[in-house]
């Protein structure tokens, strides 16, 4: 193996890697921003991020017919996933979550994981014996196009489609657009204020109620976003698909800092260039003296991001982004 041949397949790791990060960053975000607010770790989001994977199908599907900008056909599958996902995330919040505030924090996280569960099993009732939602034939044709060429310069080795930059644009903005809700508005000020101390917070008039159940409308329809992201990138989805993305945004969160909302990003950035690097690392055994490395197949992805997940808490305990604390008794 050439030197030439190392450098695509390390650009390919790049850009592959950065389209999965901010898959995973996305949703990711939904988790870091509950956590910030209750210190509740929400397993739910896993399935309200799948609930709008599944709602963006059904628009994609209505609207396969439809002599419509492909674009604009996407904006009304997020603007649709996002609403029905961020209502589903405060009807879950006011139901499970709210009366069990002041309980241990073992309660609420047991009681999250049964919302999960039943979450999997309502949507798998709600779509009947459907299966698998493929969306290869109502998305957009455009969107799977290959990218070849930019400003002139040849770039088809980077195995590019427009779905990838949709992805990544929709990512960036929706971050600089997070960044300035909660630090540079009067209800991201609000929403810091209960996460730092909810009770002194509502004496100073703000009502903390309303704060976070308006924190789980925004993660819920974060969530619903990346799942019109996931059918988008992967252009098939059923009732259980959210489980393995939703644990590896959860570890991406961790990685990153949990509630921590850049930590949360370079969480999902890090996680996604390890699995894409360990998904091909084993093309590397080609060269004299790294045999050993075509050992490593791409199923052994998965266990790689945990294990970087170990590694870099072992160092770093609050995460890459995230800044150590103790626990009030």
């Amino acid at each position: 193996m050439d030197l030439q041949t190392v450098g695509t397949i390390l650009l390919q790791v790049a850009v592959g890697g950065l389209s999965l990060g901010v898959l995973y960053a996305i949703i990711a975000l939904g988790y870091t921003m509950v956590y910030g607010v209750l210190q509740l770790i929400n397993f739910a989001h896993s399935e309200v991020f799948i609930a709008g994977g599944i709602v963006g199908y059904f628009v994609f599907e209505a609207l396969k017919d439809a002599s419509m900008n492909g674009y604009l056909k996407l904006l009304l599958a997020c603007l649709a996933a996002m609403t029905v996902s961020g209502l589903l995330n405060v009807l879950i919040e006011r139901l499970a979550y709210r009366p069990l505030r002041g309980a241990q924090r073992l309660v609420p996280l047991i009681t999250a994981i049964g919302v999960s569960l039943v979450l999997q099993d309502s949507l798998r009732f709600l779509v009947g014996l459907r299966g698998l939602f493929d969306l290869s034939v109502s998305l957009p044709r455009g969107f799977t196009n290959s990218i070849t060429k930019v400003a002139g310069v040849d770039i088809s080795l980077l195995n590019l489609q427009v779905k990838d930059i949709i992805l990544i644009v929709v990512a960036g903005l929706m971050m600089l657009g997070l960044n300035l809700l909660v630090n540079h508005t009067r209800m991201g000020r609000a929403m810091r204020a209960v996460a730092h101390d909810r009770q002194t917070s509502g004496l100073m008039g703000i009502n903390s109620d309303s704060i976070i159940s308006l924190t789980f409308l925004i993660g819920g329809a974060l969530g619903g976003l990346g799942g019109v992201m996931f059918a988008m990138k992967y252009q098939a989805l059923n009732a259980y698909s959210g489980m393995i993305p939703g644990m590896k945004a959860f570890t991406a969160a961790v990685l990153g800092g949990i509630g921590n909302i850049p930590g949360a990003m370079l969480g999902g950035l890090v996680l996604g260039w390890v699995e894409t690097f360990l998904g091909v690392v084993s093309l590397f055994g080609a060269i004299p003296g790294l045999h050993w490395l075509g050992a490593i197949k791409a199923e052994y992805k998965d266990l790689g991001a945990f294990l970087a997940l170990i590694l870099i808490l072992f160092f770093k305990p609050a995460g890459l982004l995230g800044k150590a604390t103790t626990e009030k008794v």
